[in-house]
């Protein structure tokens, strides 16, 4: 059986890496890339690959929103989360969201294989670096966070802070204007901010954004 992958990263030197990496291997056949979240949704839509490489911070959508959006509408399709972050908010996030495995970007090239087979035999897969991350979680829960943001939210946050304006953000997320700056009162309230650099900020250390 070939194993379909389909390939997101917004840097185009490491989509080229990975798929010369994966053209080895007789098994698997990288029949898509793109560089932006919400292509990698319409392209998981249309061909149905058997794993997604997601990178986590890519323009337009992030990776972590784009990934529950894939698995929401095929559940077949697994996702392997790719980043240069090792935090694990970033690594819950993903797997929250519903990825399969979780790989480092510094060990893409060796651990790519291996963790993609392993999810297409049902299997989870995490990079060593993740498998730590997570392991120290519980050092942290008692510390009070952020409330949490809906997707719809983190969506909105994640278009704010990339400089796209209202108008723009209601027609690319086919919503009403009116909606779009209800979204932006409650999340500012929620994370009591006052500006828009404050939550640009909050976008770039959340991974929401790659800027």
């Amino acid at each position: 059986m070939t194993i379909r992958v389909v390939l997101a990263d917004d840097h185009r030197m490491m989509r080229d890496a990975l798929e010369t990496v994966l053209r080895e291997e007789t098994d698997i056949e990288v029949v898509g890339t793109v560089d932006n979240g919400r292509e990698a949704v319409a392209l998981a839509r249309e061909l149905i690959p058997d794993v997604v490489v997601m990178d986590i911070a890519m323009p337009d959508l992030n990776g972590i929103e784009a990934t529950a959006r894939i698995v929401a509408r095929d559940p077949g399709t697994r996702v392997i989360g790719l980043s240069t972050h090792g935090d694990k908010r970033y690594v819950l996030e993903m797997l929250k969201a519903g990825a399969a495995g979780y790989i480092a970007k510094a060990s893409a090239a060796t651990e790519l294989i291996r963790a993609i087979r392993a999810v297409v035999r049902g299997e989870q897969y995490l990079c060593p670096r993740a498998t730590a991350e997570i392991a120290t979680r519980s050092l942290d829960d008692a510390h009070p966070t952020a409330p949490p943001l809906s997707r719809r939210e983190r969506e909105v946050v994640q278009l704010v802070a990339e400089g796209l304006r209202t108008t723009e953000i209601a027609e690319r997320m086919h919503v009403a204007e009116s909606t779009v700056e209800v979204h932006r009162r409650n999340i500012m309230q929620k994370l009591e901010l006052r500006t828009v650099a404050e939550l640009t900020k909050y976008a770039i250390r959340e991974g929401l954004t790659s800027l």
